[in-house]
This record gives C-alpha cells, sequence and structure tokens, in this order.
C-alpha cells in the first residue's frame, strides 16, 4: 500500500487590535508577527515531497501559504471546505470582561454546547474536513500534500483519528503549527504534531 501524508497548516497571527471573534470576516489579514511565523512554518516543507498546496479563501490562510507555495514551488488552490467555522458572533467582542457574549440577547445562541448551538455543528466541519483531507489525499498519492485551515476544523480532524468526541474543552492547535497525517492507503496510520514557530 502507498503511504501518503496530509498536513493541516494553522493560519499565522492575525492582526485584530480590536480583539473581536473574525470568523469568516473578510479583511483580516497576518500581523507581521503573523507574517514571520508563516515563513518560518514554510521552511518545514523545505526540501519535502509536497505536490498538492490549498487553502482557505480567507485572507489569513492564503498568506500562510503564500511562502509554503515559495519553497515547494507549488501554486495555491482555494478550498472552500477548509475555510473558518461559521459562528453567531462573529464581529463581537467574546473574551475578557467587556466580552458581548454577557448581554442576555446572546444567551439563546449558547444551550447546547455540545452542537453548538452558536455556529456550524462540529459533525459538520469534521465532514468537510475530513473529505477534504481525502481529496488531498488522493491528489498527492504517494507524495505529501498541505492544506491551510484554521484551528477548529483542524482541531476536529484531530479528534477524529484519535476516535475522541467531537465536543471538546480544550484545542492544541498553535498559530501556524503543522499536524501531519500519515496515510497507509486510505487509513491514517499515524499522525504528529509540531510548532515550528514556537518561538517568534
Amino acid at each position: 500500500m502507498s503511504k501518503t501524508t496530509v498536513h493541516l497548516v494553522r493560519h499565522g497571527e492575525v492582526y485584530n487590535p480590536k480583539k473581536v471573534l473574525y470568523g469568516r470576516m473578510p479583511g483580516y489579514h497576518l500581523s507581521s508577527r503573523g507574517r514571520s511565523m508563516a515563513a518560518v512554518t514554510a521552511q518545514f516543507f523545505a526540501g519535502r515531497d509536497v505536490t498538492y498546496l490549498a487553502a482557505s479563501p480567507l485572507e489569513r490562510a492564503q498568506e500562510t501559504a503564500a511562502p509554503i507555495a515559495k519553497v515547494t514551488g507549488l501554486e495555491v488552490q482555494t478550498r472552500e471546505d477548509i475555510i473558518e467555522a461559521g459562528n453567531t458572533f462573529e464581529g463581537l467582542r467574546t473574551k475578557g470582561w467587556r466580552s458581548q457574549l454577557l448581554h442576555p440577547v446572546r444567551w439563546r445562541h449558547m444551550v447546547n454546547p455540545f452542537e453548538p448551538s452558536w455556529g456550524e455543528a462540529y459533525v459538520d466541519i469534521c465532514e468537510r474536513m475530513c473529505a477534504a483531507v481525502e481529496d488531498a489525499r488522493d491528489k498527492a498519492e504517494d507524495h505529501e500534500a498541505v492544506l491551510v485551515s484554521h484551528q477548529l476544523p483542524i482541531v476536529m480532524v484531530q479528534r477524529y483519528v484519535q476516535g475522541k468526541r467531537l465536543a471538546h474543552a480544550s484545542r492544541e492547535c498553535d498559530l501556524a503549527s503543522v499536524t501531519s497525517l500519515v496515510f497507509d492507503g486510505d487509513v491514517v496510520v499515524d499522525w504528529s504534531y509540531t510548532t515550528p514557530a514556537e518561538k517568534i
């Protein structure tokens, strides 16, 4: 059976001075630190056998993919199926004592954290991400593929391959991190997680 590796890369740090949940909103680009993160993570793929590269359509993913394209010599394919999760709270400040989620008008969206009721269902995110991974595996058969996506979609794949429940309280998916899935044929036989840009 053939061995193929699919790498899931989270985008770098985003310039977000208002600290809002930007989700799928357009106009959110990498910060200067995020660009440095992307450049360092791109070097992780230098000399590797990457034959397929794709990214979410959002600016931060495309900008993270750009230096990977330079390192691999590949053109970035845009995939809607690896976009950020949909979220009702886009545009709101959601953390700290100034969180807009403290207003009672928003509580109706928080009745079921296991689905979750405030956005795209975990099972739907997982299904579209796993389909994208399978397609990337097929396109890069016997080689390696890179998909540049977002934290929650990548975490859904991590949890799925580990046989864990999709609902969760904590995540291990740092900015510009790489989650690598190794396939023997169409079966995941190993996976790993690394943070090339953790010192940036």
